[in-house]
């Protein structure tokens, strides 16, 4: 298929089509997607739980990427089907590797798959090179995720970030939980004595998110990662998204945890557009 018009329904699927090679082929994307900066003029379509149909059909798109990622999404498809528009539904992963998978099935789906298998190589090349360095991590860190802070969600066994804390060199304190998200309570997290604390609210902008609070919570400031001063404020796109972007939040991650066995973070760095 050439010349195809797609159009993105959520930032992850957006950044899985830049990198799946597809750039080119936006016609337009969800008001919340933000990245790369060459797609700031594309028409929008609203926001990601809540799009604009009409406005999609006007595009003329010959695929759209939907995406069940977040609950609510499911409403979009159901408004695509009732359009008789023509739609494919991002697979939802619960890993890093799944997020590899799916640049594979992208190009497959619009008919690159050579652009596809290159981002899908490239992506498990990373991957596997910090599988191997993982190895040689003798203690491992213990990572408490907080996706928001009251009530407290995070991440459980069957997200990204457990995979992605065990290729830095550390342990998901809550990949105990088979499931996706976790809902707790700070005296929990207390009790679980984190190494460290990776604060990524999501829909929160880095810099609206203050330790000084985090560390005021009751028995917090005499935690572990409190005292050692390992408490991080990250970058939510690097951390909560599924999209190849994860591979940044690795490198980011991987350096703090251990940086005398991992590569040292430089800002702009792209393991898949840098190499």
């Amino acid at each position: 298929m050439i010349n195809l018009r797609i159009l993105s329904l959520c930032p992850s699927n957006t950044e899985l089509a830049v990198y799946a090679g597809l750039e080119d082929s936006l016609a337009g994307v969800d008001d919340y997607s933000d990245w790369p900066s060459s797609i700031k003029e594309l028409p929008r379509l609203g926001p990601d739980l809540s799009i604009n149909v009409e406005k999609a059909a006007e595009l003329k798109p010959d695929i759209i990427l939907a995406s069940e990622t977040v609950p609510g999404m499911e409403k979009n498809i159901e408004a695509l089907k009732e359009k008789g528009l023509p739609y494919i539904t991002v697979p939802n992963p619960t890993s890093m590797r799944e997020v590899g998978d799916i640049l594979l099935w992208l190009g497959e789906q619009t008919g690159d798959r050579e652009k596809g298998e290159e981002a899908f190589r490239k992506f498990n090349h990373f991957m596997d090179h910090y599988a191997e360095l993982s190895r040689k991590v003798t203690e491992r860190k213990t990572i408490y995720w907080e996706w928001w802070g009251k009530p407290v969600f995070t991440p459980g066994k069957r997200n990204w970030l457990t995979e992605l804390s065990e290729l830095a060199g550390g342990v998901n304190i809550y990949e105990d939980y088979d499931q996706a998200s976790v809902q707790t309570d700070w005296a929990d997290v207390l009790s679980r004595a984190p190494d460290v604390i990776a604060a990524i609210w999501v829909g929160v902008q880095q810099h609206k998110v203050k330790p000084e609070f985090i560390k005021k919570r009751p028995g917090w400031a005499s935690m572990k990662a409190v005292t050692d001063d390992s408490l991080h404020i990250l970058e939510e796109p690097y951390f909560c998204r599924p999209s190849p972007r994860l591979l940044i939040g690795l490198a980011q991650m991987a350096a703090i945890l251990h940086p005398d066995i991992y590569p040292p973070y430089k800002d702009g760095f792209d393991p898949l557009l840098n190499v």
